[in-house]
């Protein structure tokens, strides 16, 4: 019993659903279906009737949960193992033929001979049009920039 409880308690920290976790929930669920069932018994309401079927629901709907992050977790260490196969079936075929980087130096090659036959590549200068960058020195806000709207207007 010491041991399952210390079980419960590590698996809390744990992410996912643990096998541990899980019985832990299901054996509360079944108890507090009992607890509804004898209840519904001693007083014949309606309303114990009502919770045994939301309790039903959600330990159905945990349990189905539980299952579908199994599922997934399992699919994704499938994807990963097979990422890992044709991770390494792909290195031994590269290291083994060797073309692909030297097509690509030939291509480089032949790029950098018709770039230089048509006289490369020239850097381009900065128009006057592009706009200047203020120094730190300007000022810059809603005050000077009215100051200058007075000003034009003024000058009208």
């Amino acid at each position: 019993m010491a041991a399952f409880l210390t079980d419960l308690v590590q698996s809390i920290f744990t992410p996912g659903p643990t096998p541990t976790l899980l019985v832990a929930t299901n054996a509360a669920f079944a108890a507090l279906q009992a607890l509804l069932l004898a209840l519904l018994i001693a007083t014949y309401s309606i309303h114990f009737i009502i919770l045994s079927f939301l309790c039903g629901g959600l330990w159905w709907a945990i349990n189905w949960f539980a299952t579908e992050i199994r599922g997934a977790a399992e699919k994704e260490a499938e994807g990963k193992k097979l990422r890992g196969a044709k991770m390494e079936r792909d290195s031994r075929s590269a290291d083994d033929s060797g073309t692909e980087t030297e097509g690509a130096e030939r291509a480089v090659k032949k790029s950098v001979q018709m770039g230089s036959s048509q006289g490369g590549l020239k850097p381009v200068e900065p128009d006057d049009l592009m706009r200047k960058r203020r120094s730190l020195g300007e000022v810059s806000g809603t005050d000077s920039e009215w100051d200058k709207v007075e000003n034009e207007d003024s000058e009208s």
